[in-house]
């Protein structure tokens, strides 16, 4: 070949920009997973989860294409417990079952494009070997957890196909929550490493700190019950605030201890999930304002994400749990997440 050939006028880019187009894909996967959740909210709040009754990775891409096969899906349905006791003796016709099949399938089909977005980029980086160096497990530890993610909506829908259950296990629910948001913020962790990679490859990765270990543990504990409410209806247990039944401490069954109560009973969960949303903010605020100095957009994002997080949840509850508002309280949860994570990486990089 001639060495003085003009270079071909596209070319893939080089291991020197890889850490940039590496950490705009891992954006662009968790925008996919922040839209799984919302969807995931939509179809917990139609009750929609259990419509389809098996799990076919192939085959249940396509929904229903024939009234034979529609037919066929609806009949499944009606074996369990939550079309026998609750959905049936509500008159539920094929054009209902329809739409909650819908939503469900949905939510699986989406799983499969996060896992398809994720998996090929991921091999083509690999393979042109575009990976800085330290990277490759934790893209592969980020995979598993997608793959696990899949794996943990399979057992929620599991644990309510039965023909005494009408409802998944709360349990189960917040499980695959949890997984999805810790998946969240790994993506958003990992991109913010890369990014500051491509400005310093020198420069160490973040870590937790003690304040970001602390953030986290608090933030952990209210959406595990802010999952605990959703699978058990809880938001229901009152459409009043600040007080429950005209009480600061709602009537609640205490009568296997409080440990049971606090992680059965809708009533004392969802009191629970309401005040422990302060400790959540004082901690947020600590946060956001060390990073101010530092960041202020990011300071900005965690007071307008908790903030905005606040009124909804109160307006979720003086509405009766109306569907857009509870929709747009996990939307804005997983927002917080996000905002967490960028604030908590920042001191990480800092301290």
């Amino acid at each position: 070949m001639d060495a003085t050939a003009p270079a071909p006028a596209f070319s893939l880019p080089s291991a020197h920009h890889a850490p940039r187009a590496i950490a705009r894909w891992l954006l662009f996967v968790a925008a996919l997973v922040t839209a799984m959740v919302v969807v995931g909210g939509i179809t917990r709040l139609t009750e929609s989860g259990l419509s389809i009754t098996e799990w076919k990775p192939v085959t249940g891409t396509l929904p229903p294409l024939s009234e034979a096969q529609w037919q066929a899906e609806f009949a499944a349905y009606q074996q369990i417990g939550e079309y026998r006791q609750v959905t049936g003796p509500a008159g539920m016709t094929l054009a209902d079952y329809k739409f909650i099949y819908f939503w469900e399938w949905f939510h699986r089909l989406l799983g499969r494009v996060i896992g398809l977005a994720f998996a090929l980029p991921l091999a083509w980086f690999w393979l042109r070997r575009q990976i800085p160096a330290g990277y490759k497990p934790r893209l592969v530890a980020l995979l598993a957890l997608g793959g696990l993610q899949g794996a943990f909506g399979w057992f929620m829908v599991r644990s309510g196909i039965n023909e005494t259950a009408t409802d998944v296990s709360h349990f189960w629910l917040s499980i695959h929550l949890l997984t999805a948001l810790f998946t969240l913020a790994g993506l958003v962790w990992t991109a913010l490493d890369l990014l500051a990679h491509e400005r310093n490859p020198t420069a160490r990765r973040a870590r937790l700190t003690g304040l970001g270990w602390l953030v986290t543990v608090v933030l952990f504990i209210q959406l595990l019950l802010g999952a605990w409410v959703a699978g058990l209806d809880a938001g229901l247990a009152s459409d009043t605030w600040p007080l429950m039944q005209g009480r600061v401490v709602p009537e609640y069954d205490g009568s296997r201890g409080l440990g049971w109560a606090a992680a059965h009973d809708p009533f004392l969960i969802h009191f629970l999930h309401r005040w422990w949303a302060w400790a959540a903010v004082a901690v947020l605020i600590v946060l956001a304002r060390k990073v101010r100095p530092i960041e202020r957009r990011a300071s900005i994002a965690i007071h307008s994400t908790f903030g905005t997080q606040i009124i909804l949840g109160i307006a979720t509850v003086l509405t009766g749990v109306a569907l857009w508002l509870a929709v747009l309280h996990q939307f804005v949860g997983a927002l917080v997440v996000i905002a967490t994570a960028w604030g908590a990486h920042i001191i990480g990089r800092r301290d």
